[in-house]
């Protein structure tokens, strides 16, 4: 049985956009599923003496980090800022490894979140979802910057999102038509990326095998984390829709409703 050959279960990682939240409405059950699963994970360490650590990770680059805890916060959501991974975190961090100065195709209400890094006479270009940048002279800016041998950095490849109006093109769709037209790969930092998880899990003691990662993006968050040998489980919330499970192979670890009922199932059955 596969369960039986795992480790213990010692971290949880949760998306946010489509898994927790849609723009300002928080999925119904939610914020008591968080807390009970705080709540209960709190009761477990002192039962067990086993620590188990909750990351909310997301490919979110639409706010900084303090916005996304504000708006999380409002919305009822217990979370603290350093339990939060998002890809603009990455992307960042790739910034200062590789000392570029990049044009920042990103929206305006993410930029604290690259406050420091130098953005004058750029020589990188880094893709967000930013709707009011991708229009032709910005998109062209971009593509004549990595014809000179500007690398491309992709936040993320998303093709589409949740939106309360229904869904919205990602990223994605930009990233392919820069990579198209220069011929030319992107660096991908957000989810799926095997790096990204693994970076949400440094600093929490935990292997891969002991992880399990909650969201409503069957490739993203499930075949993302699978792929970096945790366990998925996908919810049939936010951008879900009908057969997104057979999208990928090993298909999810497991399918649920919304989040409460996937919590419902860590408790009963991976602790």
């Amino acid at each position: 049985c596969r369960m039986a050959a795992r480790r213990a279960l010692k971290a949880v990682l949760v998306d946010l956009s489509g898994t927790l939240h849609i723009e300002d409405s928080a999925v119904p059950g939610a914020q008591e599923a968080l807390k009970r699963q705080h709540y209960l994970f709190l009761f477990y360490i002192r039962l067990r003496g086993a620590p188990v650590t909750i990351r909310f990770v997301t490919n979110t680059t639409k706010e900084s980090k303090k916005d996304l805890l504000e708006r999380l916060t409002k919305l009822g959501f217990d979370i603290a800022e350093n339990e939060i991974f998002t890809s603009l975190t990455a992307a960042r961090n790739l910034l200062e490894q590789k000392q570029v100065r990049p044009l920042l195709l990103v929206d305006d209400k993410a930029l604290p979140d690259f406050t420091g890094i130098a953005t004058n006479d750029p020589n990188a270009v880094v893709i967000g979802l930013a709707p009011e940048h991708f229009n032709y002279e910005m998109m062209n800016r971009a593509f004549r910057l990595i014809l000179d041998g500007a690398p491309l950095i992709a936040i993320h490849k998303a093709r589409y999102f949740k939106k309360k109006s229904g869904l919205a093109l990602g990223p994605g769709p930009f990233v392919t038509g820069l990579e198209y037209a220069t011929d030319t790969k992107a660096t991908v930092v957000g989810k799926p990326e095997r790096t990204f998880f693994l970076e949400a899990l440094r600093g929490t003691d935990c292997a891969p095998e002991e992880a399990v990662m909650i969201g409503d993006d069957c490739r993203d968050d499930v075949g993302g984390a699978q792929d970096a040998g945790m366990r998925g489980i996908l919810v049939r919330t936010g951008k879900y829709r009908t057969a997104d499970e057979d999208k990928i192979n090993p298909s999810p670890y497991l399918t649920c409703e919304n989040f409460p009922e996937a919590v419902e199932h860590i408790l009963k059955h991976l602790l």
